[in-house]
C-alpha cells in the first residue's frame, strides 16, 4: 500500500501548468501552480522534477507566509518520500503537514494526512499506530460525507486487521469499502475489494471462494489495464494455486506478474514475485531455482525495509533447507522467521488493536447519543412554553428515568466491554499457545532428523533395542551411530538440559560427532571424544555470553574379529554396562562433560574382545542416560536409582530384545505411576 494515488496526469495537463506558471506573478496562485504541478510530476514517477518544484514551493510559501502552500509543500514530500520508500523522511514531512492542518482547521487535509501517515506505520509493520491514524481519518471523512476517503479509509483498516490475523474484522471492513465504492460506481476500487476479500477466503484455506473474488478482481484490472494491481492480482491466483497443489497454474501466474513487476520498477512487487516462486520450486523439488528466487527476493526485501517480506521469505528458505537436508541451516532460517513473525505480531500490538478500536466505537456511540440527548432537549423546551407545570412534572419523572436507565446501560456496556476483552484475551492465549505448539512440533521433524533410523540400526544390529522416551516434544537424549570402513559406532548422549533448549543443543553436539569421525576421520573413542569436546567448545564461543551447555555420553566403537568382537569405548559421565554369563560388569566414564570444565583431561580409551554367542551364551551390552534412574516413583515416591536398574537388567538379559525393550518400559511406567516424567529416558541395548 502507498499514499492515496490519482491517475497520471497527461502531458498536456502538465504542458498548461507549465505555460500558467511561466505568466503568474510570485504570490499564493503561483504557490497553487507550482503545488498542482509537482503532484502531476510525482504520480508520473518524476520524482527529482517533483523534488525541486516542491523545495520552490516551500520557499515562495515561507515567502509569503502562506500556511496553506506550506502544508501542501510538507504534504508533497511525504508522497514523493513514501514512493521513494524513505519512510523516516516521508513521516517527517507528513506530521510537519498534519500540524498546520490541524492549527487551521482543514479537515480534508489533516484527513489524508493521517491516511499516508497510518500508510507509513503499515509499512513498517507498526499496526497499533497505523489502526490509530486510520481511525481518525475515518471519523473526518464520516463528519464530512467523503465518501470515497470512507471507502478507502475501509479498506486499509481491513488490511490491517488481516495483518493481524483478525479475519472476521478484516472482511467486515472489506465488505463495507466495497459496498461504498460501489455506491459510488468507482470499478478500480471494487475490483481491490474483490481481490482484498479474496486473499482472506485464501488464507482461511476457502481456495474455490478466494479464486472467485481474485478472477472478479482481475476481469476489472484488466479493463482498466493497472499493470501493478494485475501483478498484485496474479500473486495472490499464484499463492491459491500453489495452496491447490496446481504449482503448474501457480509458476504461471507468477512469473506473469514478475516480469510486470520489473517493468514497471516495483520492488516491493518483484520481492514477493521472487518470494513466491521460490516457494513453488521448492514444492516441484527444484531446490537450485529455488534458492536462486528466495536469495533475490530476501535482498529485495532487506534493501526496502519490509519485515513482512523478509518474515515470509524466510519462513520459506526454512522449509527448502529442510527439504535439502541442512537442518542446521533450517533451524537458523526457522528461527529468523519466529523473531521476525513475533515483531509484526504480538500480544502487545494485538491489544493496543483492540484498544484503539473499541475507543473509536465508544467515541462514535458516544457522539450519536448526544446528538440525539440535543435532539430530545430541543423538543422539550418548545414543549416547555406551552405547558410549564405538566412538562416540568413530566421532565422530572424523565430525568430520574434517565439517570436509572443511563445507570444500568454504563453497567450493561461496562459488563459488554469487560466479556469483550476476556474472550479476545483468552482467543489471544489460545492462539499463542497453538503457535508454540507448532514451533515446537516443527523443531521435533528438525531434531528427528539427526536420529539414524531405527531400521537402519537394526540393519546393522539385528539384536538390539532402543528404549526412548523424551520429557518433553522435543529432547536433550539423542542416540548416534555411523558405519566406517572398519567399526560400527553407535552412543547414548543427554545434552543439557530437556525440552527446546536441550533440542537445540543435541543439534550442535551430534554434528560434532559427525564431524570428528567423518570429517577427522577419528577412529579411537577417546579422541573422538576429544574432538568432540572442542568443537562443541568452539561452537559456543562464538556466542557473546558465557554458554555453559555441553553432554554426556556414553559411545561405543563395535568391529568383529576373530575372536569375537573387539570393543572400544569411552564415555563422559555414563558408564558402559556389559552382561556376560549372567554377571554385570562395568566400565567407568571420565568425570567430566562434553563442554566447559575446569582442568580438562584427554577422554580415556577402554578396550575389550567379546566372543560372539547365540542364545544365553552371547554378551549384551547396555549404553544408557541418567533419565531412567533418577525417575521419582514406587511406592514412597523415591528414585528408581541405578542399582535397581541394573538387578533388573541382570534378570532379563537372557530375554529377546523386543522383550527386553517392553519390559524395561512397562516397570518405568509402573514405577512412575501418576507422577511426571522427570528427564528424557534412553537405553540402547545390544547383543553380541
Amino acid at each position: 500500500m502507498v499514499c492515496p494515488m490519482v491517475l497520471p496526469a497527461q502531458n498536456h495537463e502538465i504542458d498548461s501548468l507549465y505555460s500558467v506558471l511561466k505568466t503568474e506573478k510570485e504570490d499564493t496562485n503561483k504557490v497553487n501552480t507550482l503545488d498542482a504541478l509537482s503532484r502531476e510530476l510525482a504520480d508520473l514517477n518524476n520524482y527529482h522534477t517533483s523534488d525541486s518544484l516542491v523545495h520552490i514551493t516551500l520557499n515562495l510559501s515561507e515567502k509569503l507566509n502562506y500556511t496553506d502552500g506550506k502544508a501542501g509543500a510538507y504534504y508533497n514530500l511525504g508522497v514523493i518520500y513514501t514512493y521513494k520508500c524513505d519512510y523516516p523522511n516521508a513521516l517527517k514531512n507528513h506530521m510537519l503537514s498534519l500540524k498546520i492542518s490541524t492549527e487551521k482547521g482543514d479537515k480534508s487535509r489533516m484527513a489524508n494526512s493521517y491516511v499516508c501517515i497510518g500508510i507509513i506505520y503499515e509499512k513498517q509493520g507498526n499496526y497499533p499506530d497505523a489502526l490509530k491514524d486510520f481511525l481518525s481519518a475515518l471519523k473526518i471523512y464520516e463528519e464530512t460525507g467523503n465518501k470515497n476517503g470512507i471507502a478507502y479509509t475501509y479498506n486499509i483498516i481491513g488490511i490491517i486487521y488481516y495483518r493481524e490475523s483478525d479475519y472476521p474484522n478484516a472482511l467486515k471492513n472489506y465488505f463495507a469499502s466495497q459496498k461504498k465504492y460501489e455506491e459510488i460506481g468507482d470499478k478500480e476500487n471494487i475490483a481491490n475489494a474483490y481481490v482484498n476479500i479474496g486473499i482472506v477466503y485464501n488464507d482461511q484455506g476457502d481456495y474455490a471462494e478466494a479464486l472467485k473474488n481474485f478472477s472478479n478482481g482481475l476481469k476489472i484490472k484488466e479493463e482498466t489495464g493497472a499493470k501493478s494491481d494485475i501483478a498484485d492480482v496474479e500473486i495472490n491466483i499464484g499463492i491459491a494455486y500453489k495452496k491447490l497443489g496446481d504449482y503448474t497454474q501457480s509458476l504461471k501466474f507468477h512469473s506473469d506478474a514478475l516480469e510486470i513487476n520489473k517493468g514497471i520498477g516495483n520492488k516491493s512487487g518483484m520481492a514477493d514475485s521472487y518470494i513466491a516462486i521460490g516457494e513453488v520450486y521448492t514444492k516441484t523439488k527444484k531446490y537450485n531455482e529455488a534458492k536462486e528466487y528466495l536469495g533475490n527476493g530476501l535482498q529485495i526485501a532487506k534493501e526496502i525495509g519490509a519485515k513482512e517480506l523478509i518474515c515470509q521469505d524466510y519462513e520459506g528458505a526454512s522449509e527448502l533447507d529442510s527439504a535439502i537436508g541442512d537442518y542446521k541451516r533450517a533451524l537458523s532460517d526457522y528461527t529468523n522467521y519466529i523473531a521476525y513473525r513475533d515483531s509484526l505480531k504480538n500480544e502487545a500490538n494485538t491489544k493496543k488493536l483492540v484498544s484503539e478500536q473499541m475507543q473509536y466505537d465508544f467515541d462514535k456511540k458516544q457522539a450519536a447519543e448526544k446528538a440525539e440527548q440535543d435532539k430530545k432537549d430541543t423538543i422539550a423546551a418548545a414543549d416547555k412554553h406551552k405547558q410549564q407545570i405538566i412538562t416540568a412534572s413530566v421532565g422530572l419523572g424523565l430525568f430520574l428515568v434517565l439517570i436509572f436507565s443511563g445507570l444500568l446501560f454504563n453497567r450493561f456496556r461496562i459488563t459488554q466491554r469487560q466479556k469483550i476483552i476476556i474472550e479476545r484475551q483468552k482467543a489471544l492465549v489460545e492462539e499463542k499457545n497453538k503457535e508454540m505448539h507448532d514451533s515446537i512440533t516443527y523443531a521435533k521433524r528438525l531434531q528427528d532428523a539427526i536420529l539414524p533410523p531405527l531400521n537402519t540400526i537394526k540393519k546393522h544390529l539385528p539384536e538390539s533395542f532402543v528404549l526412548y522416551k523424551p520429557k518433553d516434544i522435543v529432547a536433550g537424549d539423542f542416540y548416534w551411530m555411523e558405519q566406517t570402513e572398519s567399526a560400527l559406532f553407535i552412543a547414548a548422549a543427554d545434552c543439557t538440559g530437556h525440552g527446546v533448549p536441550g533440542a537445540m543443543v543435541s543439534v550442535v553436539c551430534s554434528n560434532a560427532l559427525n564431524r570428528a569421525v567423518k570429517e577427522f576421520k577419528i577412529r579411537d573413542t577417546g579422541k573422538v571424544l576429544d574432538k568432540v569436546r572442542e568443537l562443541v567448545l568452539e561452537t559456543f564461543e562464538k556466542s557473546e555470553s558465557n554458554v555453559q551447555d555441553g553432554m554426556d555420553i556414553s559411545l561405543a566403537s563395535l568391529t568383529p574379529s576373530e575372536g569375537g568382537i573387539h570393543i572400544q569405548w569411552s564415555g563422559a559421565f555414563n558408564s558402559l554396562w556389559y552382561v556376560q554369563n549372567g554377571e554385570m560388569k562395568e566400565l567407568a566414564a571420565d568425570k567430566q562433560p562434553i563442554g566447559k570444565t575446569d582442568n580438562p583431561k584427554p577422554f580415556t580409551t577402554h578396550t575389550l574382545t567379546l566372543p560372539n554367542g547365540e542364545g544365553k551364551g552371547g554378551a549384551m551390552l547396555y549404553l544408557f542416560t541418567d533419565g531412567y534412574a533418577d525417575q521419582f516413583g514406587g511406592p514412597k515416591g523415591k528414585k528408581l536409582k541405578y542399582k535397581q536398574l541394573q538387578q533388573l537388567i541382570i534378570d532379563n538379559a537372557q530375554l529377546a530384545m523386543d522383550e527386553q525393550k517392553n519390559m524395561l518400559n512397562q516397570t518405568f511406567e509402573n514405577w512412575r505411576g501418576g507422577l511426571e516424567q522427570v528427564d528424557d529416558i534412553l537405553i540402547i541395548g545390544i547383543k553380541v
